[in-house]
């Protein structure tokens, strides 16, 4: 067990929302070929590790998280061939793909709904969950009653998201056994693991009023993942689990989960998802210092991550994307990654993309996103709603990548884009961040390589060295290998460093202002120094 922990802790994975990440024919929608094409780029970066967003066959209500196909890639991503070129040469340049998984719900156009919802004696009416009447007041998590008619049968469905993505029927066996079948589907053509959404959703208990994390989600969890055929996986769950939970379903010889992601740090500096409220950096240090600690005593594997698909950009909410932009962005980057863990880069992340601002709703396509704008016109001015929704929607990070620094689509497509640039893409882009003296791609590309030059980093003790407040210093440390992590804030700090042991040499590894010098303890705002002890 600990040398399959091991082998997964030198994963670096890196997250690719395939609708905005390279069109590669031009209808202004990223595809698989648009993947491929960008390998090489990928391999630069460093990472090994590709986890692909939801690619299935689907109506795109929810951006392909309402599948109505699971064993088929949707028209405008290409084919199941393509899938399988994609897969093969990822594998040729040394790196896995990780598919999402999405089987709590389906779209209400997947085939087994469509027949369910046709007739109460249909034989796939049991596939979802249907009552007479709505069994409890939930609200989906999209906005509005999380029950639905059916006028056909006379009966209401659960949807816990939108009214499109009905809930699937975990109690019913076949359906276990149905999206067993669909996990083998994948495996057999190359995959090689899973990203789980909203896995602790399959299980629920009305009695008690659960939506999720019901009583038998451990039972379904290994019914997936716990087979001889799926032990090996890599799989990774979203998971909205307290520490308990989290050790009940990635502890040791569990045979659930390798990992799950934990989201205190997301929830900070956050009234709730579209209004901010005071935080301090410290706060950051805090919530990591807590899971490095709780993870290292119960031998679990954490995921270290920022930024997703589904999250305002981290450097924008809860960082500084303008005057210290490059600071911030490396600064934050080598605070996580140098952790003990496995790290999850998004897309974009890594030249230091930012938040955008748009005025008009048209401008959005998130389901989530366009409901709340809708839902509250009446109840707050425009103004303050557009302010709300530009701070918080899931947008931000789902418009297309900035490759190039040409004007209009900047390399993403030679069309016209599926949704509205970054509105800062003429100041944000790869192109331009690799041509800068100070190009946070750059300094990615120095912290994965030390990553993965480090045992220290990789598998290496963790320790919590701050003496005060304003920074986060810690040491890593194996074998006789000691690295010391030392973050500054936004503000200029003097920072307690270690102490030293007499004769030891003292190395600058990595930082990100040019004249950093070992010996000196004043440190400028965001400033990263990563030293090696010898």
């Amino acid at each position: 067990m600990q040398e399959k922990q091991d082998d997964f802790q030198d994963l670096i994975v890196y997250q690719i929302y395939p609708r905005s990440f390279y069109d590669s024919n031009g209808d202004g929608i990223g595809d698989l070929n648009g993947i491929r094409q960008k390998i090489a780029y990928l391999k630069e970066l460093g990472v090994n590790a590709v986890w692909i967003c939801p690619c299935y066959k689907s109506p795109n209500y929810d951006n392909g998280y309402d599948i109505s196909d699971y064993r088929d890639i949707m028209d405008e991503f290409g084919t199941l061939d393509d899938w399988k070129k994609l897969a093969e040469e990822l594998h040729a340049n040394g790196m896995k793909i990780i598919m999402d998984l999405v089987v709590n719900h389906t779209s209400s156009e997947h085939f087994w709904f469509r027949q369910a919802r046709s007739s109460k004696d249909n034989p796939y009416h049991d596939y979802y969950i249907w009552a007479d009447k709505p069994l409890t007041n939930w609200t989906a998590c999209f906005g509005g009653s999380a029950w639905e008619y059916n006028p056909a049968t006379n009966e209401y469905y659960l949807h816990s998201f939108a009214v499109q993505q009905p809930d699937l029927n975990w109690e019913n066996q076949k359906v276990r056994q149905a999206c067993c079948d669909v996990v083998d589907f994948w495996t057999d053509l190359g995959a090689d693991g899973f990203r789980c959404d909203v896995l602790d959703f399959i299980s629920k208990d009305f009695a008690a009023d659960k939506m999720l994390n019901g009583p038998r989600l451990h039972e379904y969890i290994r019914q997936l993942f716990g087979r001889e055929k799926t032990k090996h996986l890599f799989t990774v769950g979203e998971c909205q689990s307290d520490a308990q939970s989290i050790c009940d379903i990635c502890g040791k010889d569990r045979d659930e989960l390798k990992s799950v992601f934990q989201f205190e740090h997301i929830g900070l500096g956050r009234s709730d998802k579209y209004n901010p409220a005071p935080y301090r950096c410290d706060d950051i240090k805090n919530v990591l210092v807590k899971w490095q600690n709780f993870t290292a005593e119960h031998n679990l594997l954490y995921i270290l991550f920022t930024d997703n698909h589904d999250q305002p950009f981290f450097l924008s909410r809860l960082g500084n994307d303008k005057e210290f932009r490059y600071e911030c962005a490396t600064a934050y980057a080598g605070m996580f990654y140098l952790l003990k863990g496995i790290p999850f880069i998004y897309q974009g992340q890594e030249f230091g993309s930012a938040n955008s601002f748009y005025s008009d709703i048209s401008c959005f396509n998130d389901v989530e996103t366009v409901n709340y704008y809708h839902d509250n016109l009446n109840k707050k001015p425009r103004e303050k709603l557009i302010a709300e929704i530009n701070y918080g929607s899931r947008d931000n990070t789902r418009r297309p990548l900035a490759w190039t620094n040409e004007s209009g689509a900047h390399g993403f497509t030679s069309g016209t884009p599926w949704l509205k640039m970054p509105s800062r893409a003429d100041e944000i882009n790869l192109e331009k961040d690799r041509a800068s003296e100070k190009s946070i791609f750059a300094f990615y590309k120095k912290l994965l390589a030390l990553r993965k030059a480090s045992g220290a980093i990789r598998y290496g003790s963790f320790k919590d060295v701050t003496k005060n407040d304003g920074c986060f210093v810690y040491e890593r440390a194996l074998d006789g290998e000691k690295i010391v992590v030392a973050v500054n804030f936004e503000k200029n700090n003097e920072i307690i460093l270690p102490a030293m042991p007499i004769n030891a040499r003292t190395e600058i590894l990595l930082c990100n202002y040019p004249d950093a010098e070992s010996s000196a303890t004043d440190f400028r705002p965001f400033e990263i120094r990563v030293y090696r002890i010898s």
